[in-house]
């Protein structure tokens, strides 16, 4: 079931990067882990994939010591008093949504010769609930994010709405793209889960990030 619903997600994959001239390779599938038992993982992992995802530093701590030789990414709200562990576990931090919590990291890294990979987390859409830098802010959160020597900025992430029709989605994954294209135009974009991948490929994704769409 999960190794033929990842050939079915690297199908529509491949099917959207022909159609916009992108190559598939280009895209990172980072599979969201969470909630999922160790068993499910590790099928996903033998069916090819390499870059879990996780929402929470206690899920992922417990996970990490039984799956060897993948890339774990820290995709969820991080909390300051679980930075510290987390350096431990992530190569790659997408949700790095405020200066507090960067300098928390970079000065825990600090304190282990780390240079931490970071994404910074972009409120692209009005929901209360989502977390992240107001666009008008970026740039100048951006700023003072690069001057802290022990992090390492990747690029930019986005959640976008749920909503019925991935369409709803473009807005916000496009909104994203500007504002990287503004400040670094080498910065990767994450952005585009399960009911949206595609139209976040279409916008400029480089990462993905699918829980149901491999799992059901």
């Amino acid at each position: 079931m999960i190794k033929e619903n990842i050939l079915r997600v690297k199908e529509r994959i491949d099917v959207v990067c022909g159609r916009i001239k992108v190559d598939p390779q280009k895209i990172t599938l980072v599979c969201v882990t969470k909630g999922r038992p160790v068993g499910e993982i590790l099928e996903a992992v033998n069916s090819g994939l390499r870059h879990l995802g996780e929402n929470r530093v206690q899920e992922a701590r417990e996970k990490y010591a039984q799956l060897a030789g993948v890339d774990w990414q820290m995709i969820g709200h991080l909390q300051l008093n679980k930075v510290k562990e987390a350096l431990k576990i992530f190569s790659l931090i997408h949700s790095v949504d405020s200066i507090e919590l960067a300098r928390k990291i970079n000065e825990q890294a600090a304190k282990i010769n780390k240079i931490q990979d970071i994404l910074i987390e972009v409120k692209t859409s009005p929901e209360v609930t989502k977390s992240g830098f107001n666009p008008d802010l970026l740039s100048a959160a951006s700023k003072e994010i690069l001057s802290l020597n022990n992090l390492n900025v990747k690029g930019l992430m986005t959640i976008a709405p749920i909503a019925d029709n991935p369409e709803e989605a473009r807005q916000y994954f496009s909104k994203l793209k500007a504002l990287r294209d503004t400040l670094n135009p080498s910065w990767i974009l994450s952005m585009g889960m399960s009911d949206d991948f595609e139209v976040a490929i279409e916008e400029g994704a480089d990462m993905i990030r699918l829980g149901r769409a491999i799992f059901g």
